[in-house]
């Protein structure tokens, strides 16, 4: 009937789960392609990439939603909450990227790097306080569980691991503060789903990605343009790879939109650690190692977890 009943009623079922395992295939392609950019291009044009080369996708998208005249839905009302909560996840998105740039500067990066997995925990935080969604004792439980499975694959070595100084470093702020950012990133465009109304989660998705992207593109754009010594050059010569990380950015973040207008945030951040495996998974099958004890133990509870989230939401 209406569009908050459509969107309801596909959140009661499992459509968010496909689209998330998707949401994180596409990144983990996203990522490959893009390591290889952060060595021909630095840090930020390689991150500007993302946003750059994914605009066209993300228009195209969009304009095939509405290609069929006779069944193209209505334009959505733009209110001036979702235009909030929008930019509001596209700067904590990029400030997420930049404390892990910092902590990358640093000696104790690995520190930071654990600390920041503990993204999914701050995200039912955040939902809590400002969507006031509380998440279920089973997705909680199941938040914590796959928390600490990937902690455990991620891990720093044992030196640091036993060193008191390490975890109250300042990189290990630095890792806090992307997993918060991340999280409020994550909140802010679950936020705007719900105050877009659209008639559909893959229109909500749709202009969510459009409008976030555009914003990312002209304000990280314009720092690399003004702040780096050859400007937005060597983004051109780049272009082929460009298009590889653009649009596999774009298709990841249309469908993690998307499953944020179907499913609350928690959730859907817990089960995109199944990237995490993914990206394990590719990394052990390249460079043929086995498993140790304690990444066997954490692939398990991560598993654990993400079986337990898919569960409550069915």
């Amino acid at each position: 009937m209406t569009a908050a009943m459509d969107v309801s009623s596909l959140a009661a079922g499992s459509l968010w789960v496909p689209v998330v395992l998707f949401a994180a295939l596409a990144q983990t392609v996203r990522n490959t392609a893009q390591r290889s950019l952060t060595t021909e291009l630095g840090t930020l044009p390689a991150t500007l990439v993302r946003f750059l080369y994914g605009l066209p996708f993300a228009a195209a998208w969009l304009a095939l939603l509405y290609g069929v005249p006779q069944q193209a839905p209505a334009v959505p009302h733009f209110s001036g909450a979702y235009l909030g909560w929008i930019a509001l996840g596209a700067f904590f998105q990029v400030m997420a990227t930049a404390a892990l740039l910092l902590a990358m500067k640093e000696r104790n990066f690995a520190v930071a790097v654990t600390l920041s997995k503990t993204e999914v925990l701050q995200v039912a935080l955040f939902a809590s306080v400002l969507l006031h969604e509380l998440p279920t004792a089973l997705a909680l439980a199941a938040m914590v569980i796959a928390t600490l499975g990937v902690l455990m694959l991620s891990l720093p070595p044992r030196g640091q691991l036993l060193s008191a100084a390490a975890w109250f470093s300042r990189p290990a702020l630095y890792g806090l503060a992307c997993g918060a950012c991340f999280a409020i990133a994550t909140v802010g465009f679950r936020g705007a789903a719900l105050a877009l109304g659209a008639e559909t989660p893959w229109l909500s998705g749709a202009w969510g990605v459009l409008i976030a992207q555009a914003l990312q593109t002209v304000g990280l754009g314009a720092w690399v343009a003004l702040r780096t010594e050859r400007g937005l050059a060597p983004l051109w010569p780049a272009w082929r790879l460009s298009l590889v990380a653009g649009s596999m950015g774009a298709a990841a973040s249309l469908a993690w939109f998307t499953a944020y207008a179907m499913q609350g945030a928690g959730p859907v951040r817990t089960l995109g650690m199944v990237e995490v495996a993914f990206s394990y998974l590719v990394s052990r099958r390249l460079l043929r190692e086995s498993f140790s004890r304690p990444e066997k133990i954490g692939m398990g509870l991560m598993l654990v977890g993400l079986v337990l989230i898919c569960l409550q939401g069915v």
